[in-house]
């Protein structure tokens, strides 16, 4: 089943990489106001979904303005995925993501996400069951193997495209890498320009700044680049990164800005979740919102244990007080 793909004018599908406890519905609606082309819920386990575990199901919930979006879904138990399948349909995203390269151990450990990729044969099994059973478009999102003496990417990419997958994201890391060292892109080129392989191809790893997105397109000739942690605080790279691949001079976000955006984000997070648990969860972004902002340590301090919203509207009135509304933050 083919997934429509927006066409931007830049020849490079931009995506918002799915992160678990990042890439919520408030942040999501943010990188979409700012020019991400495709974006993903955080990964959801299938058999929390099964018995209609109230977070799990709110993780699946979206709005109209951020299609095309996916779903992802993770899990080891090929019969805990397909019956989660008919949940996730009548949420009605525009296409199912597997998640086989989550590499953090209460995931990988139990064969779930990139654990999978000690068992391909099981792994090609669940997803072409799940193509089979699935009414929309499934795509994967997997690494280049599970460590250094095992990267079978290019092989797995043709065989994953045989059993139906609609599209395909690689992580430039092997399962035993997690997230340290830097993503290795020379596969995913490999991938991408194998002659047999016709789905789109996403790269993502190491993309933090518009100039790495463009030299990533060039020089591996990707269809897409998914954005991860280069996103968290900074939804604007998406239109910088456009602005980059058009030729255009990359927009610098001033303090204003920043401090209005971040706002927005803690207000849309509050209404979708509640202030205690939204305050709590927006304490992960602050530092990455100011980043670069001189002799902030005292005010991050202070947002991140703050306790009402009272307060933290405070602290941002600080920050514009004690800065030049006109200055700006070094692009990220």
């Amino acid at each position: 089943m083919k997934l429509e793909l927006p066409d931007n004018g830049t020849g490079c599908v931009l995506g918002l990489s799915p992160m678990d406890d990042i890439t919520d519905l408030p942040f999501r609606s943010l990188c979409k106001e700012f020019g991400a082309d495709v974006v993903v819920t955080e990964f959801i386990a299938s058999e929390a979904l099964n018995r209609d575990a109230e977070k799990s199901l709110r993780k699946m919930r979206f709005s109209e303005a951020q299609r095309p979006v996916g779903i992802q879904i993770f899990g080891a138990d090929e019969d805990e995925l397909l019956q989660c399948l008919d949940i996730v349909q009548r949420a009605e995203p525009d296409f199912i993501d597997i998640n086989w390269g989550c590499p953090v151990r209460k995931v990988a450990g139990k064969g779930a996400g990139s654990g999978i990729l000690k068992d391909i044969p099981k792994m090609l099994k669940i997803t072409e069951l799940m193509v089979r059973r699935s009414t929309l478009p499934v795509t994967v999102k997997t690494r280049l193997g599970y460590d250094e003496s095992s990267k079978p990417i290019v092989d797995l990419a043709e065989r994953l495209q045989d059993v139906g997958i609609a599209a395909l994201a690689i992580h430039g890391r092997t399962k035993t890498q997690m997230y340290s060292g830097s993503a290795d892109w020379t596969l995913i080129g490999e991938v991408k320009n194998n002659p047999r392989m016709t789905i789109p191809i996403f790269g993502n790893g190491d993309i933090t700044t518009p100039e790495q997105a463009v030299e990533a397109h060039s020089r591996y000739g990707v269809d897409g680049i998914l954005i991860g942690r280069g996103a968290i605080g900074n939804p604007w790279i998406f239109e910088q990164t456009k602005s980059a691949f058009k030729g255009h001079g990359i927009r610098e976000i001033g303090i204003a800005e920043r401090v209005d955006v971040c706002r927005k984000h803690l207000l849309a997070s509050i209404d979708f979740k509640g202030e205690c648990t939204a305050i709590f969860e927006m304490r992960k972004h602050y530092a990455a919102y100011f980043r670069g902002l001189p002799h902030f340590k005292h005010l991050r301090i202070r947002l991140v244990t703050a306790t009402t919203l009272a307060e933290i509207e405070q602290i941002f009135m600080q920050i514009l007080a004690e800065r030049n509304n006109s200055a700006t933050l070094p692009t990220q």
